[in-house]
């Protein structure tokens, strides 16, 4: 169905098509679909239709299956992600399959089975008239009035007392959702500590390579990691340190660069900084050239890499934690020492 508007507001009508003297709907000729004219295209769409609808029911049976019958500690390995829960991949997999079997049944089903006619709506002044403002404002007059909210004073206090502390309880529950046992890492330990250490080289996320400064040109950005991280990964069987561990390195001209969270930890104007953003934790590799800025595209918080990581937008409340990094003997780039800061989003146990 098409939608095509013409505008009837005042100021608006120079240029109008009724006042140019033609309809925009007239001058597009209508071309009927095959499933308009074709019995047997129009019955194929629909088992189209009803095949995606009833895929989308058998992955939907198949993710209770999975969750019954696979093991929560069974792992799978898949290429570039290491080893990852079979549980978790599949029932993501079969309930991504079913929302998207969904999805693109309703869209076969608008495109090739519903009417198929062009409308015009004219546009009207959005403005509500005089009369239907006034008769809002004195419905909240006379509600404010007849509730009492205004004339019982003890009420209005003692309402507005209880919804203050009420959300209390609630921030304090938070502290429960992690109880570490006697001797165990807080979860700021845990989180605080990465595979980053003296000497570890940096490799490119994708391939596991190592890198020498020359690889990366002036302007560049390269997803990294630890050396050791596969390793890491399959002894733990989870991907907690990649998570901690994610960096990106980028490269500008030495001269651009107006601080760093500590001296000469720079290779001929190439930084490392954490790739997890400081708000919540999303991963971030949208970087601005020009103006050496970070964006996160979860909530839009913006770094300033070439002056130590600071945030210059957004909602994050601590810069972007920098990775000392140098050259070994051989020419490939390393750490000179873990993170200085915590990395990772913020919370009431971070500083």
């Amino acid at each position: 169905m098409t939608d095509i508007s013409t505008n009837s507001q005042p100021g608006h009508g120079e240029n109008t098509p009724a006042k140019l003297g033609y309809s925009p709907v007239a001058d597009i000729p209508h071309r009927p679909r095959v499933a308009d004219t074709d019995p047997k295209a129009a019955r194929r769409a629909e088992r189209q239709v009803a095949s995606m609808f009833l895929l989308s029911m058998l992955f939907v049976l198949l993710f209770f299956v999975a969750y019954i019958a696979i093991d929560k500690s069974a792992n799978v390995y898949i290429p570039v992600f290491g080893v990852v829960g079979a549980m978790n991949i599949t029932l993501g997999f079969t309930m991504g399959a079913a929302i998207f079997l969904i999805g693109t049944g309703a869209i076969q089903w608008a495109k090739k089975l519903m009417p198929d006619v062009e409308v015009v709506q004219e546009r009207h002044d959005l403005s509500s008239p005089t009369e239907a403002k006034d008769e809002a404002a004195a419905n909240y007059e006379r509600g404010k009035e007849e509730s009492g909210f205004a004339r019982f004073k003890v009420i209005r206090r003692t309402l507005i007392g209880a919804m203050v502390l009420f959300p209390i309880p609630l921030v304090v529950m938070l502290r429960d959702l992690w109880v570490s046992p006697p001797g165990d890492p807080s979860p700021s330990e845990l989180l605080t500590t990465t595979l980053w250490a003296d000497g570890i080289r940096v490799v490119t996320d994708a391939t596991y390579l190592p890198i020498r400064p020359e690889d990366i040109p002036v302007g560049g950005l390269v997803s990294a990691a630890p050396a050791d991280l596969m390793e890491v990964q399959e002894l733990a069987g989870n991907l907690n340190a990649r998570g901690k561990a994610a960096i990106i390195l980028i490269r500008m001209d030495p001269s651009e660069i107006v601080s760093q969270q500590g001296d000469g930890w720079d290779i001929q104007g190439i930084l490392a900084y954490s790739k997890i953003c400081t708000h919540v934790g999303c991963p971030i590799a949208l970087y601005e050239q020009r103006t050496h800025h970070l964006l996160c595209p979860c909530h839009q918080s913006t770094f300033d890499l070439a002056d130590s990581g600071h945030v210059v937008f957004g909602p994050a409340a601590r810069r972007m934690p920098q990775l000392p990094i140098g050259v070994d003997a051989e020419g490939y780039i390393v750490a000179k020492a873990p993170f200085a800061e915590p990395v990772g989003p913020s919370f009431w146990e971070r500083g």
